[in-house]
């Protein structure tokens, strides 16, 4: 039997893997999945001693989560240092994240096509090929932008095509 710890270690890992594989530097993920993972607010020393990284690493990770918008830096009363939580909507989450993503690699593969385009010399199956391509992530741009404008109802949406319920109300804790 495996306990909460180890849980949360299992947890932590997976995240990290999963995040790697996704293009997400693995400690900014294991960082995120930790405080996901724990009520209480963790200050950086705790973080680096959990997850058996430098300090440096772990502050680095969590600049890098502090621009997604996904974690933020707390007081807790009585103690000097800086402690962090995790954004506690994992819609929201997950939203700041894709729209940080958009901002940083889709737009600027969105406009090297667009300028490739505008270049003279292209001709015959390349001119189409970077034409479709153009098409598709202008396409793509649409969706994700009319997903990012309205989270509520991407929200709605995602649960009609998934099949899963979706609940509107906000949760109570």
């Amino acid at each position: 039997m495996t306990t909460p710890t180890e849980t949360v270690q299992q947890f932590v890992e997976a995240w990290g893997a999963m995040g790697a594989l996704w293009g997400i530097n693995r400690s900014v993920a294991r960082v995120h999945a930790l405080l996901m993972a724990t009520e209480a607010p963790l200050s950086l020393d705790e973080i680096a001693e959990q997850l058996q990284i430098s300090k440096g690493n772990a502050s680095m990770s969590l600049r890098e989560l502090r621009t997604f918008g996904v974690v933020r830096q707390v007081e807790v009363p009585g103690d000097r240092r800086d402690f962090y939580v995790t954004e506690p909507d994992v819609w929201t989450m997950f939203f700041r994240i894709l729209r940080e993503r958009k901002r940083r690699e889709f737009d600027p593969a969105l406009e090297a096509i667009h300028r490739l385009l505008a270049q003279p010399g292209a001709k015959g199956p390349v001119l189409g090929r970077l034409r479709q391509m153009s098409e598709l992530l202008t396409t793509f741009e649409g969706v994700v932008n009319r997903f990012l404008k309205d989270p509520a109802s991407s929200r709605a949406a995602l649960a009609f095509v998934s099949g899963v319920p979706f609940d509107p109300r906000p949760k109570k804790r």
